[in-house]
C-alpha cells in the first residue's frame, strides 16, 4: 500500500509539477520585447507623420536658447514669423541698465531658428535708449 500511495502521490506531483513550470515560464517571459515593438511601431509612424510644432512652443524654447546662449534676459518678442527654413524672431533684451531706467540701453536681435526649433544664429540689429523711439522705422525695426 505504501507504494500505491507513494505512486499515486509521484503522480500527482508529475501532473503539478509542470503546471508549475508552465507558469514559472510564462512569467519569465520578458515584456519588454512586446512594448518596445509597439514603442518602436509608434515611433515609426511619428516619423512618417512628423507633428506640426506649435508657435508658442517654438517660440518659448528660441527664448530660452537665446538667454542660455548670451546670458541676457528677453523682455519682449517683436517679430516672429516661419520661414522656408524654420522660424525668424527679433527679441529686445536689456543690454546695460542705467538709472533712471529710460536711459538704459537696449538691443534688437535677430534670431533664427531651423524647422525643428533649434537655434542656429543670431545677430545684434541694433542698439538703443529704452526711453527713444525709432520714428523713421516701423513695426519694431
Amino acid at each position: 500500500m505504501a507504494n500505491k500511495d507513494d505512486t499515486a502521490h509521484d503522480s500527482a506531483h508529475d501532473t503539478a509539477k509542470p503546471k508549475h513550470s508552465q507558469k514559472t515560464q510564462e512569467s519569465q517571459e520578458p515584456q519588454e520585447p512586446r512594448t518596445n515593438t509597439e514603442n518602436d511601431t509608434r515611433a515609426n509612424d511619428h516619423r512618417e507623420a512628423p507633428q506640426r510644432r506649435r508657435p508658442m512652443e517654438v517660440l518659448r524654447e528660441a527664448r530660452a536658447q537665446f538667454e542660455e546662449l548670451t546670458g541676457m534676459t528677453t523682455e519682449s518678442v517683436t517679430t516672429f514669423v516661419q520661414t522656408e527654413d524654420g522660424w525668424s524672431l527679433e527679441v529686445e533684451v536689456l543690454e546695460l541698465a542705467r538709472v533712471p531706467d529710460t536711459m538704459s540701453l537696449m538691443a534688437s536681435y535677430q534670431v533664427e531658428l531651423d524647422t525643428e526649433g533649434q537655434l542656429t544664429g543670431y545677430r545684434r540689429a541694433r542698439r538703443y535708449e529704452r526711453g527713444r523711439s525709432d520714428a523713421h522705422r516701423s513695426g519694431g525695426r
